[in-house]
């Protein structure tokens, strides 16, 4: 029997950057995806989604332009095939999880790693597969075979593990040593709309920034200041205005926050509002929090959390709370009366 436990994330910093080839700070969550295989006798899968009373069967191999939109598992198995890692035992596959589903946590993302991790041990024995690897065919699978909107940050943290720094543009990371304090995840209950999200908001700080390089052919992005935004905003048609403001307003948020988690004695209170001037970007902005999500994090503030931001693409899902040991009780009890679906600790796994 193989076992597979495939973690969410959250993104803590850097929403809406990563398609930008900006650094983001991310973190795995102990809510997992579990994938439990066992050997039967056939020339396929058979996949049971326990959690919504369904069953597949997954040939070996599948002609890549009959692979429907969000078929994960066919495209990971067509690309390990290309990498070599070939099928030739059948398994019974039960899958379910404890992580909201759709909602922010990158529920599809633990899936798709999951998958591929479960395709290496099984199919991959003796070669020396690290996690990074692992990654790198994840976002393939997800991403890159469906022309999806996303960007790198939820395959490399779920593949990889522990709360990092992703530097998108060379696709590299580096393990932070600060810590968040203690976290809680607000479920509310809303589903999102993630390509949506995301494609409006990549097309427009995308076209924002082209006209910055039209007349400034010098101008790089990744090194950029917060200057930069007055410096060049005439440059910019008012309808994408907010798209520039976020992307550099942000990228200095996240700069400010990689150094305060450097360390292994970050204040929370400052990464608090950092957080809270990331949100309001998010909200303002990007326009991808729901007055309801909203209203949520606005009870959690009042009942003493330190820091609160929607998590994911947005537009509904779930949304992180920071806060200290002494105010969790008071701010569980303010969310679950906001009218929100549940309420959880989580913590930060490596």
């Amino acid at each position: 029997m193989i076992e597979i436990k495939s973690p969410g994330r959250i993104c803590f910093f850097g929403d809406h950057q990563d398609y930008l080839g900006l650094p983001v700070i991310s973190g795995t969550i102990d809510r997992y995806i579990y994938i439990k295989a066992t050997k039967i006798e056939s020339s396929f899968f058979e996949v049971i989604l326990i959690d919504f009373n369904e069953s597949l069967k997954i040939e070996f191999k599948n002609d890549p332009k009959k692979i429907s939109t969000s078929d994960y598992f066919r495209a990971g198995l067509y690309v390990l095939e290309k990498n070599g890692i070939i099928p030739n035992q059948g398994y019974k596959i039960e899958i379910n999880g404890d992580l909201p589903i759709n909602a922010g946590l990158s529920s599809s993302s633990s899936l798709v790693v999951g998958w591929i991790k479960f395709l290496v041990k099984a199919f991959a024995v003796g070669r020396k597969i690290d996690n990074l690897q692992i990654a790198k065919w994840a976002v393939e699978t997800e991403v890159d075979f469906f022309n999806q909107a996303g960007g790198i940050m939820d395959q490399y943290t779920i593949s990889i593990g522990g709360l990092m720094m992703i530097d998108t543009s060379k696709k590299t990371y580096e393990k932070l040593e600060g810590s968040l304090g203690r976290l809680l995840v607000i479920d509310s209950g809303e589903s999102k709309n993630t390509q949506g999200v995301l494609s409006k908001a990549k097309v427009n700080a995308k076209e924002a920034i082209e006209h910055v390089k039209r007349s400034n052919k010098d101008f790089d992005l990744i090194k950029s200041k917060k200057t930069d935004y007055k410096k060049y905003l005439n440059e910019i048609p008012i309808n994408l205005r907010a798209y520039w403001e976020s992307t550099i307003l942000n990228h200095e948020i996240t700069k400010s926050a990689i150094k305060i988690l450097a360390r292994v004695n970050s204040s929370t209170s400052e990464l608090g509002e950092l957080m809270n001037s990331h949100q309001y970007l998010l909200k303002n902005n990007i326009r991808n929090t729901p007055i309801k999500l909203s209203n949520q994090m606005d009870e959690a503030l009042n009942a003493g959390a330190i820091g609160a931001k929607i998590v994911g693409s947005g537009g509904g899902g779930c949304m992180v709370v920071m806060v200290d040991e002494k105010n969790i009780s008071k701010v569980k009890k303010a969310i679950l009366s906001s009218g929100a679906k549940d309420v959880f600790e989580v913590n930060i796994t490596n």
